[in-house]
C-alpha cells in the first residue's frame, strides 16, 4: 500500500512507524511543512497506561521515550500563599521537539520519507491512502468540511503557553488573586532543564490586568510577578510569538471521506487541562494501524477505525468539557480550604460535581473511598449521567 500522510507531528511519525513495522512492503511518505527540527510548543505530558500501550507496539521508540522523560509521583496546588501536596498517578514529561526527533529516528530506520519543507494542501494523486494529520486547521480536512461535518467550539477563558527554566519536580498548580480575579497556572517539567507553564484566566481578568492590551514583554514581566512564589526568580518564555488564545474544540460527524482519513488533531481536540492531546493522537495511530492490518478493504478498514475511536473518545471529551468547565467556574471551589480544593480539582472531570454543592460533592466523594457500595454506585452513576448529558447538549445543539 502507498500511504502518503501529512503532517509530522505525533500522530503521523507513530502511524508510519507502526505500518512499516506491519509491512516493511508498505510505501510511507511522511510531509511537514515546517524545517526539520522546528516545532510549536514546550513539553507534553503522558501517563503510564500510554507508555505500557506503546511498549506493546513498538518496544524500540517506547524505550527511547522513557528514556527522554522526566517522571513525578506528586501534584502540588499553591492558593495565593497556602499550598497542599498530594500522592498521584504517575505521571511523565517529555519535551516536544525531543519526542518528534525519536520518532522521526526511529521511522527513518524503519524505511519511511520523511519530506521536510514540503506542504501538501490536496489530497495527492497515486496514493492508496491519504493521512491528514495536519492538526486542528488542517488544510485537508477543510477541502471537505462539509463531508467530515467539522464543528468548532470555542472556550471563554484564555491562555497562554509559555516555558520557564524552573524545573518543577512535581505536576504543580499555582492560583493567585488579583484586584480582577484569580488567575492561574499548571507547570510540569519535561528535561533539558526547562518546564512547560500554562497560564489562564478568565476574560474579565484578562482585561483587567491589561493582558489584552500588552506586548509580549510586558506580558511575561507581569506573569512573572503574579507567579513569582513558584518561579523562584527564574523567567517565563515565549516561543514564537505565541499569544494569548481561547481553546477550541474541534469535532467532525466523519472521520474518512473517499481515501483521505483524519489523525490526531485533524480529527479532534481536548482542553488541554486534562494533559491527554498526545496521548490520544498516538492512540488514533495505533487504532488505525490496527484497523489496516485487520481488514482487507480500505472501506471497511477507515470505517472501523472512525467507529471504535469515537466510541472510546467518549469519555476523554466528556472529562475534557467538565475540566474546562471547572476552571470557567474557579470561584465556585477556589475558597475552600486548600486540601479540599484540590480534591475536587482532581474530581473535576465527574459530570456529578457542578450539580453537587462543593463541600456536599468532597464529603461524599470521602464517604465513597472508605464504602464499597458507595464505589460501585459512583462507578455505575457517573459514565451514565455523561452519557445522558451529553445526548442532551448534542441534542440542544442540533
Amino acid at each position: 500500500m502507498k500511504v502518503v500522510c501529512v503532517g509530522g507531528g505525533p500522530a503521523g511519525l507513530y502511524l508510519a512507524i507502526l505500518l512499516k513495522r506491519r509491512d516493511p512492503s508498505h510505501d510511507v511518505t511522511v510531509h511537514e511543512r515546517n524545517p526539520q527540527g522546528s516545532t510549536y510548543g514546550w513539553g507534553v505530558t503522558y501517563w503510564r497506561g500510554l507508555l505500557d500501550r506503546l511498549r506493546e507496539h513498538d518496544p524500540v521508540s517506547a524505550r527511547a521515550i522513557e528514556e527522554h522523560s522526566v517522571r513525578w509521583s506528586e501534584g502540588v496546588a499553591h492558593v495565593g500563599d497556602l499550598a497542599t501536596r498530594q500522592h498521584g498517578d504517575e505521571g511523565f514529561g517529555i519535551g516536544r521537539h525531543r519526542l518528534l526527533d525519536l520518532l522521526a529516528d526511529r521511522a527513518r530506520d524503519l524505511g519511511v520519507r520523511l519530506e521536510y519543507e514540503s506542504e501538501i494542501t490536496e489530497p495527492p494523486a497515486g496514493a492508496d491512502l491519504v493521512v491528514a494529520a495536519d492538526g486542528v486547521h488542517s488544510a485537508l480536512r477543510g477541502r471537505c468540511a462539509e463531508q467530515f461535518g467539522t464543528r468548532t467550539t470555542t472556550g471563554r477563558n484564555h491562555y497562554v503557553w509559555l516555558g520557564t527554566t524552573k524545573v518543577f519536580d512535581s505536576f504543580t498548580f499555582a492560583f493567585t488573586e488579583t484586584a480582577h480575579g484569580w488567575i492561574w497556572a499548571y507547570g510540569y517539567g519535561y528535561g533539558d532543564g526547562h518546564s512547560t507553564c500554562v497560564v489562564e484566566c478568565s476574560p474579565e481578568t484578562f482585561t483587567g490586568l491589561g493582558l489584552d492590551r500588552a506586548d509580549e514583554g510586558e506580558g511575561l514581566a507581569l506573569l512573572e510577578k503574579l507567579f513569582a512564589g513558584i518561579l523562584d526568580g527564574h523567567p517565563l518564555i515565549a516561543r514564537g510569538g505565541a499569544g494569548w488564545l481561547n481553546f477550541r474544540t474541534l469535532t467532525n460527524r466523519a472521520w474518512h471521506h473517499g481515501n483521505l482519513v483524519l489523525l490526531g488533531d485533524a480529527a479532534h481536540t481536548t482542553h488541554y487541562s486534562i494533559g491527554a492531546g498526545t496521548t490520544l493522537a498516538l492512540e488514533d495511530a495505533m487504532c488505525l494501524a490496527g484497523a489496516l492490518h485487520e481488514h482487507t478493504g480500505l472501506t471497511g478498514a477507515l470505517a472501523a477505525y472512525q467507529r471504535r475511536r469515537q466510541a472510546e473518545l467518549l469519555s476523554a471529551q466528556s472529562a475534557a468539557r467538565y475540566s474546562a468547565q471547572w476552571y470557567e467556574n474557579l470561584p465556585r471551589y477556589i475558597h475552600l480550604p486548600p486540601h479540599r480544593m484540590f480534591a475536587l480539582l482532581g474530581q473535576r472531570h465527574s459530570p456529578l460535581l457542578p450539580y453537587v454543592p462543593p463541600q456536599l460533592y468532597y464529603g461524599l466523594d470521602r464517604a465513597a473511598g472508605r464504602l464499597e457500595v458507595l464505589r460501585r454506585l459512583k462507578r455505575w452513576l457517573g459514565p451514565r449521567a455523561a452519557r445522558a448529558l451529553h445526548a442532551r447538549s448534542t441534542a440542544h445543539r442540533d
